[in-house]
């Protein structure tokens, strides 16, 4: 199973740090109820600004660990209040920004 995050806007923009991102992944995410323990199971790569976690057959993984595990990084570097996760497919995460203009105008009213 493939799984995909893109952090292509922030990226570009200068805020998201994609080799920290990287890393983090890299350290954090469990297989077996044990840290650092990937081996040949899970795999992390990185094309651009789109990671991508590969999922061997027979290994239990949710997609939602993967925006848990997106969330905390967010949170770590205070970029949680700007940045949100959302699905894009079934398979698939995009980080963007919230729509900071909507809430002016509701605000305004």
């Amino acid at each position: 199973t493939k799984f995909t995050i893109d952090v292509s806007a922030p990226a570009t923009d200068g805020i998201f740090d994609v080799a920290a991102f990287e890393k983090y992944l890299h350290d954090r995410i469990k297989v077996d109820g044990r840290v650092n323990n990937l081996s040949d199971k899970v795999s992390v790569a990185r094309a651009e600004n789109v990671f991508t976690v590969t999922v061997a057959p027979n290994t239990q993984f949710a997609k939602r660990y993967i925006k848990y595990l997106t969330k905390k990084f967010l949170k770590k570097h205070q970029l949680r209040d700007w940045l949100r996760v959302i699905a894009t497919t079934k398979a698939a995460y995009t980080i963007k920004y919230f729509n900071i203009a909507e809430d002016n105008a509701e605000d305004d009213e």
